[in-house]
C-alpha cells in the first residue's frame, strides 16, 4: 500500500475515534442534562463513526486486501466488536426496520426511544430502540449493544494508529 493512501486511512480512523470520544462524552452530559434528543444523536454519532472504522478495517469486496493489511498493521483482531455493522445498519436503515416490524403483523403495542426508568417496562419486541443510561447499553428489539465496548474499542485502535505516527 503506498505510504500516503496508508497515511490517509490512519489519520481517518483517528479522525473518527475522536467522533466517537467526543460524541461519548456529550452522551454523557446529555443523560445528566436530561435532553433526549441529544442523548439520541450522540448514540447515533457513536454508531456511525464506529461504523466508519469498521468499514476502513473490514471493507467489503474489492477492498478486503487493504482492511487486512491495516488490522495486521495495527493488530487487530478478526473477532474485535468494531467488525459488526448490526446496530448501526438498524440506525442507518430504520426504515426497513420499522417496515419489517409492522409488516403482516397485528401491532397492538409500539414503543421508541425509551429510555429509563421507563426502559424496563418496555423491553421486547415492541420496543425499537431504548437506551439504558445506568449501564451505557443499547437496545434495538430485544437485542442489547453495549457502548462501552465500542467506546473502549475505538479508543484502542486510536492508540495503535497514534503510536505508528512517533
Amino acid at each position: 500500500m503506498k505510504l500516503i493512501r496508508f497515511g490517509a486511512l490512519i489519520s481517518e480512523l483517528i479522525f473518527q475515534a475522536e467522533l466517537v470520544s467526543h460524541s461519548h462524552e456529550r452522551l454523557k452530559d446529555s443523560v445528566d442534562d436530561f435532553d433526549k434528543t441529544a442523548v439520541w444523536s450522540s448514540i447515533q454519532s457513536i454508531l456511525i463513526s464506529s461504523g466508519n472504522i469498521s468499514k476502513i478495517l473490514w471493507p467489503t469486496s474489492k477492498y478486503q486486501e487493504r482492511g487486512r493489511e491495516l488490522r495486521k498493521l495495527l493488530k487487530i483482531n478478526s473477532e474485535s466488536v468494531l467488525k459488526s455493522r448490526k446496530f448501526r445498519n438498524k440506525f442507518e436503515h430504520y426504515d426497513e426496520l420499522l417496515d419489517d416490524f409492522f409488516k403482516d403483523k397485528d401491532i397492538y403495542a409500539y414503543n421508541d426511544l425509551a429510555m429509563n426508568p421507563d426502559l424496563g417496562l418496555s423491553i421486547g419486541e415492541a420496543c425499537h430502540r431504548g437506551y439504558n443510561s445506568y449501564n451505557n447499553t443499547l437496545v434495538i428489539h430485544g437485542e442489547i449493544l453495549d457502548l462501552n465496548d465500542i467506546v473502549e474499542a475505538v479508543a484502542k485502535v486510536k492508540v495503535k494508529c497514534e503510536s505508528l505516527f512517533i
